[in-house]
């Protein structure tokens, strides 16, 4: 398995990651995830692990830099900006375009929170270059208007008990005209800390990876 350490610059920000792809991989999930949250999270590293044993790579990295999620912790000004999310999810994928050894694969996002909203307007804007997105306890409705232009095969993934972010997700899941399923894990609350919760929405998001990556062109990015 490829597996390092990784800094993608834009411009004048870097964003620090783990780049981890089994041999044989059928394609790469980045993952996407809200403030308070990282890619050293518990859940997050479980699930890779779950995707890397499926043969999928993965591309754990922070939406923020250091500095920039040390300050919204005080002010909340950035979690809900999802252009400014959507936007480095994006410079990320073109990113891994770049890296020879993986041009080849196809990729997929997991997005969790608000950073569910941010994978879906990033995979507006890449169309046909993203295969599929994965919602774990996401805001799919921040997404807005893009939901109508994602090409990309969604799963969206609520906990039973979640009652408000339930509600947003079926009206997001009303606006998408792509390939789609809305599945909740009975009895998990917004975090899934219930026991077996984070298993059942990590074996689902492998299923739905399994079945809808693959490889397309990336050279016109």
């Amino acid at each position: 398995m490829l597996a390092e350490e990784v800094t993608i610059s834009m411009g004048a920000i870097q964003l620090e990651g783990e780049l981890a792809v089994p041999s044989e991989a059928k394609g790469v999930v980045l993952f996407a995830h809200g403030s308070g949250s990282s890619r050293h999270s518990p859940r997050n590293q479980y699930v890779a692990r779950v995707l890397h044993d499926a043969g999928m790579g993965t591309l754990l990295f922070d939406l923020l830099t250091a500095a920039e999620e040390e300050l919204e912790a005080y002010t909340a000004h950035l979690r809900f900006d999802i252009p400014l999310l959507a936007s480095r999810l994006a410079e990320a994928t073109r990113w891994l375009f770049r890296q020879n050894v993986l041009h080849h694969l196809g990729v997929g996002y997991f997005g969790s929170s608000t950073g569910a909203a941010a994978a879906l307007v990033a995979a507006a804007e890449l169309g046909d270059k993203v295969s599929c997105v994965v919602s774990r306890g996401g805001r799919p409705d921040l997404a807005e208007d893009a939901l109508e232009e994602v090409t990309a095969a969604t799963l969206l993934i609520v906990g039973g008990n979640d009652t408000p972010v339930i509600t947003l997700n079926e009206e997001a899941y009303a606006r998408l005209h792509c390939e789609k399923q809305l599945r909740l894990i009975p009895g998990a609350t917004h975090l899934f800390e219930e026991t077996g919760a984070l298993e059942r929405v990590a074996r689902l998001a492998s299923e739905w990876f399994m079945d809808h990556l693959h490889p397309v062109e990336h050279h016109s990015l």
